[in-house]
């Protein structure tokens, strides 16, 4: 159906947009395939938790940003527990997407501390378990989470092990 391929076409800009840092491309993006979602017929489970994973992130990150803050913060809520729920089923795969998203409602939060931890634990996880550009996305988030909190020298520490990460896993646009 039409509305499947659009709500495809609107993660992948959505995901796109998150990934280059373009707030208000990724947040009209995920209005759209949150447009979209109820009439799509297809949801396969692999696209479904990659979907549940960057909307959770773009979500926390809108919900910071933004006056619409609680309904983007109930958004991020949703995939978060969702992905836990997958987590405790197989850790191997979910547990730092989990911690992920953890570190960023804890950041929406204003609780930093907790962040701290669920970022390490979530780049850590991510190395131990072999997800490279996983480990990449959560050193680059900590970055930001750092700089924002005006903590450059650990910013610029994350933002250094990212770049490692994205140019082990290839992504040299990204690097």
């Amino acid at each position: 159906s039409n509305n499947s391929v659009l709500k495809t076409f609107h993660f992948r800009k959505a995901y796109i947009s998150f990934v280059f840092r373009s707030y208000d491309d990724a947040k009209e993006h995920v209005s759209k395939f949150y447009d979209c979602l109820e009439h799509a017929w297809a949801n396969l489970m692999l696209s479904h938790i990659s979907h549940a994973l960057y909307i959770g992130l773009i979500s926390y990150w809108v919900a910071r940003k933004s006056r619409e803050e609680q309904q983007w913060y109930q958004r991020g809520n949703k995939t978060k527990l969702a992905l836990k729920r997958w987590a405790q089923s197989s850790q191997w795969s979910f547990e730092n997407k989990w911690y992920l998203l953890e570190a960023e409602e804890s950041f929406c939060n204003n609780d930093f501390d907790a962040a701290k931890t669920y970022y390490e634990k979530a780049v850590s996880s991510a190395k131990s378990h072999k997800f490279v550009h996983e480990e990449a996305l959560a050193c680059e988030l900590a970055a930001y989470f750092y700089l924002e909190l005006g903590d450059i020298n650990k910013s610029v520490e994350y933002f250094l092990r990212a770049h490692e990460r994205y140019h082990e896993w290839g992504a040299i646009g990204k690097c």
